[in-house]
């Protein structure tokens, strides 16, 4: 997955904006990605604690570029866009504060097209990475929310790799049908762009009316919604994981299905059993598990764990821009 990814970006020239420049981590991995020639970073930062701190863990910068909020030549026109975007919901004073943080600053250089893309959350929260997004980067054309997937990944016996792409198992803790839906589909596009092609399970504890209930009721709606906006996708449900996953079981409780017994794309009904069911891959399965992958912006933007190393955001750095 990550040889292709690869081979595509370097073709095909991009920017990624880390938030958090100073950050050893970030250091390490934006070195060997400037390095490996795989894309451009730009690290947010004072440029003194910047350098300081890649000399001290050893990583060589020397063409990276650094920008600092509190010296940047275009604050102006950040702040003037941003109080455009809130729409009177923050003062110019207000906006050149939250400007002067890495977060906000990072995501206006993406909103103006000085980065193609972002990855934050080696320091900040996930909603401190999610929130400037949402206002001002935005949602992107057709979609009213955003959500999430992981992409898990396992070597097979023949060395040929098994891929999954499960969501949403990160953002929205108890999504209506219509954020079912807009995630289904997402998560389908999201699949392609990693070499995936997509057999999209909506998963419940009932398969086909075999168990009953609102929350049964909520993913047959969803399905609905979710084949009406994408006919040429291939989504099926209600499905158990078992009549999704298995072609033994998918003969007895659902033959007729299009997608049960090959599914390679399983949506949750909600955060709770996503959030266990992809860990459960990735303890108990041997699965790498690559995420939370945001879904529905205008521009990639993704958000890193505060546990993270310096390997999990080289490799999330590549798959962020491949997203581009």
């Amino acid at each position: 997955m990550f040889e292709n990814l690869i081979e595509k970006l370097k073709k095909n020239p991009t920017t990624l904006v880390f938030t958090e420049g100073p950050d050893p981590r970030i250091l390490e991995a934006a070195s060997r990605l400037k390095k490996e020639g795989i894309l451009e970073p730009l690290l947010v930062g004072n440029p003194e604690e910047v350098q300081s701190a890649a000399a001290k863990g050893g990583f060589d910068i020397t063409d990276i570029r650094i920008v600092d909020p509190a010296n940047y030549r275009r604050m102006d026109e950040l702040v003037e866009k941003m109080v455009e975007l809130r729409k009177g919901k923050m003062s110019p004073d207000e906006c050149r504060a939250a400007l002067l943080k890495g977060n906000y600053f990072g995501t206006m250089l993406v909103k103006l097209g000085v980065a193609d893309c972002l990855l934050g959350g080696a320091t900040y929260s996930t909603a401190d990475t999610v929130r400037p997004a949402l206002q001002l980067v935005k949602t992107k054309p057709g979609n009213k929310s955003v959500s999430s997937c992981f992409i898990l990944v396992r070597e097979r016996a023949d060395g040929s790799e098994e891929k999954y792409v499960m969501g949403d198992c990160a953002i929205n803790i108890e999504p209506s049908a219509e954020e079912m839906a807009e995630c289904a589909i997402e998560c389908a596009h999201t699949a392609e762009i990693f070499g995936i092609d997509p057999k999209v399970a909506m998963l419940s504890y009932s398969t086909k009316g075999s168990g009953k209930g609102e929350k049964v009721d909520k993913v047959v709606e969803a399905l609905k919604l979710a084949q009406a906006a994408a006919p040429e996708l291939a989504i099926d449900g209600e499905l158990q994981f078992d009549a999704a996953f298995s072609p033994v079981v998918a003969q007895t409780k659902c033959k007729d299905s299009p997608v049960a017994g090959q599914a390679n794309v399983f949506i949750f009904p909600e955060i709770q059993s996503g959030n266990i069911g992809y860990k459960i891959a990735q303890r108990l399965g041997g699965f790498a598990a690559y995420g939370p992958i945001l879904q529905g912006l205008n521009a990639p933007i993704n958000d890193l764990s505060r546990g993270c190393d310096a390997e999990e955001v080289y490799n999330m750095a590549i798959i962020t821009a491949g997203l581009k």
